[in-house]
């Protein structure tokens, strides 16, 4: 008997045979599993339902807040530049608030700056011009309810 004869035999064993039944605990697993399987059926679209909702919150959030952040960087930008230009010898706080409201204007919009103003005050003995803006802040997007911010420069 060569190595191929031995081989088929072995194979032989250990194929499937009609006379062979599985045991009951395997029988009584497998209908087990079915039975979870078809209980679980449809969980997927419910977590991913809930997985997504609070997904969208979350981005919208860090949404709001990048909002807010760019909406008070941009006042205060555009404070600071007009009171630097106020304060040159050929200007007045009047031109430095024009200035405000136009650079304003530029990166935002015309209801960020309507309240602008500007005062002269002394800083360590040296006489410098502030000028202030308050301006709404956007809570819930740019169409939602607003609060109140107010920045100088």
């Amino acid at each position: 008997m060569g190595p191929r004869a031995e081989l088929s035999t072995w194979e032989a064993s250990r194929a499937p045979s009609a006379n062979r039944t599985r045991p009951a605990i395997h029988t009584r697993c497998a209908s087990l599993r079915t039975r979870f399987a078809d209980a679980e059926r449809g969980s997927a679209v419910a977590e991913f339902v809930m997985v997504a909702g609070l997904l969208v919150f979350v981005a919208m959030a860090v949404f709001q807040v990048g909002l807010a952040l760019y909406v008070r960087n941009a006042l205060i930008s555009a404070a600071s530049e007009g009171a630097r230009y106020a304060a040159r010898a050929d200007s007045s706080q009047a031109l430095g608030v024009e200035r405000t409201k136009a650079l304003i204007r530029e990166g935002l919009s015309d209801a960020y700056g309507q309240q602008v103003g500007a005062r002269q005050s002394t800083v360590g003995g040296v006489s410098v011009i502030e000028i202030t803006v308050s301006a709404p802040l956007p809570v819930m997007g740019l169409l939602g309810p607003v609060g109140r911010l107010t920045v100088s420069g």
